[in-house]
């Protein structure tokens, strides 16, 4: 009886110091994260929650969404480059698919180009090699041409846009560095009557208050501006954010404790098993 007492003392002072170093006694918000967890499973939590060290993701919603980019002369052949880099990462935050994402590129400078359909390409892969194969216009910047072609020819049903009816959201980004060569009032509120959500991203030398005059409101979310193209990709995870449906809390295990945990589920099966062995003794000595 004595050694069987001895051994469980033991085993509980191990259990208890190494409780002792997986919670963090001076944080009461990490306490009650892991008490929580052990309440919900009705056992020893199988990681230690921190609260501060969640990561999110998140899955687009649906849309309808065509780029259009202005590729003017002010547009250097590098600079033109890092646009086709920062469609590319945007198609790869999306959930494309034919009940998903559908995406098309329209390509403006004084004329303009819609390189291809919303129906045209329904995988990430072929929406990416097809914009790595756009090149450059030249010229002039006709923003207010390239807005009406893409209500009129792009987000139509013939081009691939799902009907109103499966109340698929119409998205349009522009990205431009220049002052449009024609007006954009007009046709930005025409679009955006007709149910497009436009965001105007602009470039260096882009005009701020042409972007506002395009984009929906309100116009903090909808108008985006940075200094150079060279950081235009920084913008890839703002509109992930503001496109994200449905965001998922991935819990990262910030000291690694699998090991310990591991241990203190051993611990406490070896009580039990300890407990059990000598309830069959007694029995056996009755």
């Amino acid at each position: 009886m004595k050694s069987f007492i001895g051994s469980l003392v033991y085993c509980l002072s191990l259990l208890l110091v190494d409780l002792c170093e997986s919670y963090d006694f001076n944080n009461p918000s990490h306490i009650l994260a892991q008490s929580y967890a052990q309440r919900r499973n009705h056992a020893l939590p199988h990681r230690t929650l921190n609260p501060a060290a969640t990561d999110s993701q998140c899955r687009s919603r649906p849309l309808d969404l065509v780029f259009i980019i202005d590729s003017s002369r002010s547009v250097r052949p590098g600079e033109f480059e890092k646009v086709k880099i920062f469609l590319a990462d945007m198609v790869d935050t999306l959930d494309v698919g034919p009940d998903a994402t559908r995406v098309a590129v329209v390509n403006y400078a004084s004329t303009v180009k819609i390189e291809f359909l919303l129906k045209n390409h329904l995988t990430k892969d072929s929406i990416k090699q097809a914009i790595n194969r756009i090149e450059p216009l030249a010229a002039g910047t006709m923003t207010g041409m390239a807005i009406k072609k893409a209500m009129d020819e792009a987000f139509i049903e013939k081009s691939g846009a799902r009907p109103k009816s499966k109340n698929i959201s119409k998205v349009a980004i522009i990205v431009t560095d220049g002052r449009p060569q024609d007006q954009v009032e007009e046709v930005s509120a025409a679009a955006r009557a007709s149910g497009i959500e436009i965001y105007a991203v602009g470039v260096d030398r882009a005009d701020k208050q042409s972007l506002k005059l395009m984009a929906s409101n309100p116009l903090e979310d909808h108008v985006f501006y940075v200094e150079t193209y060279g950081v235009i990709e920084k913008l890839t995870s703002k509109f992930r954010e503001t496109l994200c449906e449905v965001k998922v809390e991935i819990v990262q295990d910030p000291c690694m404790c699998e090991a310990r945990l591991a241990f203190q589920r051993q611990t406490q099966t070896s009580l039990q098993d300890l407990n059990v062995e000598q309830m069959e003794n007694m029995l056996g000595r009755m």
